[in-house]
């Protein structure tokens, strides 16, 4: 006899849905697939010589500590070499304000399961990062968003929603951005409106959540101060930094910064999650970045990954047929694309991997309807020469949908 599992299920694990993108994904492991899906960093920048060298010191010199449990905070001195560093790129912090976490995803669990309650209501951005949707459907949070415009969140919309929301009776508990070459459209919110959102979370009393895994990637422009730093103190904004972007993503490294009475029920929080992040990998991240490597490695990734997106936007302009207009981003790791009238991404998808070409689907990035026409590039990942095959790959899908 089969067991009927869905009556087990609680009503979250219920409403609970398979990433989009994930999903996606599976169909993309085909080597003979130029995928410009996954947000991932290039394996060929990761610093794999210096990061064996660290972890056989710390065999030798901390193993007894490294393979132990560690304290739910975070190795003291890696919160603290994240602290110099942060200070040092102007993200002032001192350790007590950072909370080391399993990946940004295990923060946004973190601040999902702090802060929310069922029909809790949160406002992201129209798209916003997917990643972040799913944590926050899974503790069943009531969900509104606001348009993108080229220069990110738009301010006007922001504040007809959070007053629409105040006469509908809605405390809304925070509001959740990539700020700086966002995921997934790769624009950026400048400082005038960076300022102007602080000041109405300021007046309609709510939280920031500003997730930033992009803002050291800039290949060019004038870097723009993050909301934590404009907040100067007030403790109004949590920060996500992390290190998969930057360094690897298998280290699992990430942090999550806000006020120390803040931190302090996120690490009750995380205690029932995982008691600990990875011991030996807080060592080896807190060696590299106490000895400068960090930084270099930084210079060494916004030149090749600037690059890529060069060799991206030049071969768009010279195979994307007309009507389709895509973003032009100073950093971070995705190009945002539209399609024409009458052309729906999801159709086409089929007839990318056809082609052998891949993206993800821009519904994925959307709280409810949108989408329909656009994806998301990354040009992180594929070599120089996949990444002109495959957007000439993909512009004749379009150009024959067409």
């Amino acid at each position: 006899m089969e067991i009927g599992f869905e009556s087990f299920y609680s009503k979250r694990a219920r409403g609970m849905k398979a990433s989009e993108i994930r999903e996606l994904l599976k169909l993309t492991q085909n080597k003979e697939i130029i995928s410009f899906a996954g947000g991932l960093p290039n394996p060929g920048a990761f610093p794999a010589k210096v990061a064996a060298e660290l972890t056989k010191e710390v065999f030798e010199n901390h193993a007894e500590d490294a393979l132990q449990y560690g304290t739910t905070e975070g190795l003291p001195t890696l919160r603290e070499a994240f602290a110099e560093n942060y200070s040092a790129h102007k993200l002032e912090c001192s350790p007590d304000q950072i909370l080391i976490t399993s990946g940004s995803q295990q923060g946004l669990d973190l601040l999902s399961k702090v802060f929310l309650n069922p029909g809790d209501t949160i406002i992201v951005g129209a798209p916003t990062y997917l990643g972040a949707l799913g944590s926050f459907r899974a503790f069943q949070a009531n969900i509104e968003s606001v348009p993108l415009d080229e220069k990110g969140f738009r301010v006007d919309a922001l504040e007809e929603k959070l007053e629409a929301l105040k006469h509908e009776g809605k405390r809304v508990k925070f509001i959740y951005l990539v700020p700086t070459f966002q995921n997934p459209t790769g624009v950026t919110i400048p400082e005038d409106r960076r300022k102007r959102i602080l000041a109405m979370a300021e007046e309609y009393d709510t939280l920031v959540v500003e997730d930033d895994p992009y803002g050291r990637l800039r290949f060019e422009g004038d870097g723009v101060p993050s909301l934590f730093s404009l907040d100067r103190g007030v403790g109004r904004v949590i920060h996500m930094g992390t290190l998969s972007k930057l360094l690897a993503p298998g280290l699992r490294v990430a942090t999550l910064m806000g006020h120390p009475d803040m931190i302090k029920k996120f690490v009750i929080a995380k205690q029932s999650t995982d008691l600990c992040s990875n011991t030996l990998t807080q060592f080896i991240s807190a060696e590299y970045i106490r000895r400068g490597h960090l930084d270099e490695h930084v210079k060494f990734i916004r030149d090749l990954y600037g690059k890529k997106k060069n060799i991206m936007l030049q071969a768009m302009d010279d195979f994307m047929p007309s009507g389709v207009e895509w973003t032009r981003p100073e950093g971070g790791m995705f190009i945002w694309a539209t399609v024409p009238e009458g052309l729906n991404t999801v159709d086409l998808f089929s007839k990318a991997i056809e082609r052998k070409v891949a993206y993800v689907v821009g519904r994925a990035f959307y709280v409810s309807d949108g989408g329909e026409r656009e994806m998301r590039l990354n040009f992180s990942y594929a070599s120089d020469e996949s990444i002109r095959e495959g957007i000439e790959r993909l512009g004749k899908v379009i150009e024959e949908a067409l």
